[in-house]
């Protein structure tokens, strides 16, 4: 069964190389040779299909953008909102309980670095 499978591949490569090769091969006699120089509306076209690639690519990245950033901005106010209250909340146990506090503080060297 592995075996039938890898002769198919091989021989599906082998054909996309001759066809590449066959393409890429020099043209035969008689055969009108491709042009040597590039005329002004090939590269036109060149610089064309290279601007309309990267302004559809642009206009992807735009829109993800566009779509993602609302969930960013409520993302960053959560985190915002949060940080507030955890700050709110440490500064009214420290004035409610003073004593608490200042016990925290010197129970714990690792709270003793953040109590002033």
């Amino acid at each position: 069964m592995r075996a039938a499978a890898g002769a198919d591949q091989s021989r599906v490569i082998y054909e996309l190389c001759a066809l590449l090769l066959t393409i890429l091969r020099s043209p035969e006699e008689g055969a009108r040779p491709w042009p040597r120089q590039v005329t002004a509306a090939g590269l036109a076209s060149m610089l064309l299909g290279a601007s309309v690639a990267l302004m559809l690519c642009g206009s992807v990245t735009f829109m993800l953008g566009f779509f993602l950033m609302p969930w960013v901005i409520g993302l960053a106010c959560v985190f915002l909102f949060v940080g507030f209250v955890t700050n709110l909340s440490g500064i009214g146990r420290a004035i409610l309980w003073p004593a608490a506090a200042a016990e925290a503080c010197s129970s714990s060297p690792k709270m003793a670095s953040t109590c002033t």
